[in-house]
Parts: structure tokens; sequence; C-alpha cells
């Protein structure tokens, strides 16, 4: 199972508050909730991403590397794969992407090569965050490319949602547990067959 990266707290988070957060902001971010929760549906990880040029949606993007196997499918990831193949470039100046999730190093990396002018993201991560969180990849001046970040945008939503999914895990995950307990007790009476937790006779 994936680790809740909103398990605990860090310093960086305060690093990053939003300046007052316009309604253009919020409304790309609700979409980007809204590919989170085709994320959910699948059973992964909710994460949702969307492309923007202007007032464009480029692209949408979810989290699914359990469905693709394939450890690079974030959803930022797949959002800039869309975005590069709807506008035949691999490079996507003047973009803007927003994200549910602090992006991780993996993500940063792209949005970089990508060319991408602003990233925004929702919940900041304080296990794998690469916008401040744990390490700041934007803020390192050697790079060639420079992205903004805007980080904390409806971010007590987005965070909701993940602490949601991840509480539904660990309750269905404690339901499985005490299920299998329970046909175990059920198979052992009067079969005079020690249980696995339980001394022979």
């Amino acid at each position: 199972m994936a680790a809740d990266p909103l398990t605990t707290t860090s310093a960086a988070q305060t690093d990053l508050q939003p300046n007052p957060v316009s309604e253009r902001d919020q409304r790309f971010m609700r979409l980007a909730q809204a590919a989170a929760d085709e994320a959910r549906a699948a059973g992964e990880v909710p994460v949702g991403a969307v492309l923007v040029r202007g007032e464009e949606v480029i692209a949408s993007g979810f989290n699914h590397p359990i469905g693709a196997h394939d450890p690079s499918a974030h959803a930022e990831m797949a959002a800039l794969r869309a975005g590069a193949h709807a506008l035949g470039n691999y490079r996507l100046p003047g973009c803007e992407l927003y994200v549910t999730l602090e992006p991780c190093l993996m993500c940063a990396g792209a949005i970089m090569h990508a060319r991408i002018a602003r990233v925004v993201f929702g919940a900041h991560d304080p296990k794998t965050g690469a916008c401040g969180s744990v390490v700041d990849a934007f803020a390192n001046e050697q790079l060639n490319h420079h992205t903004s970040v805007s980080g904390g945008v409806l971010a007590h939503e987005c965070g909701e949602a993940l602490r949601a999914f991840f509480a539904d895990r660990r309750r269905a995950s404690r339901e499985a547990r005490r299920a299998a307990r329970a046909q175990v007790d059920e198979a052992q009476p009067g079969t005079g067959v020690a249980g696995p937790d339980e001394p022979a006779a």
C-alpha cells in the first residue's frame, strides 16, 4: 500500500504560503480535483493535474501507477504527456500545471524539461515534496529553466481527499484482517487442530 504523504508535518510547509488565491487558480485547481476523483474511482491514490495555457485547458491526468504498472504514471506526468501530444511539442512554454499534491522530484524534473512556466499545487507533501517540503528542485539557480511555484491552493480540500482515501484503505485492511481471523476461528472448533496462533494441546 502506498504511504500516506500527509501523516507528518514539515516546517517547509510554511515556506510556500499562497498570495491571495485568485478565482482563476481555484477554478483550475477544482478541475485538478476532478481528475483526482478519477484516480480514486480507479483505486489509485487520488492526485490529479491539469495543464493550462491562458484560459484553455490543454490536458489533464490522474495518478495511476498501479493500474498502468508504471512507476512514472503520476498525475503530472500523465498531464504533461497528454499536453505534449495535443500541442505536438515536447516543450510546453507558457503553460501552467495545476496539481492537487506537491510534485515529487521525478515530476519536478519533467516539469522543468517541459519548460512549464508555473506550477500551482494544493496540499504540501512532507514526505516526497520537491517544491520545498523535502527538497526545492525549483530553487536551484544553476538550472537553465526556472519555473515559478505557488503552493497551498485549496490545500485543505486537496489534503482531506488524500486523508480520507488512506483512512478508507486502513479501515478496509483492518476489516480484512478481522474477517480472516473469524474464518480461522470458525474452522477450528471441534477439529482438535491448533490454529496458527494457538499452542498445540
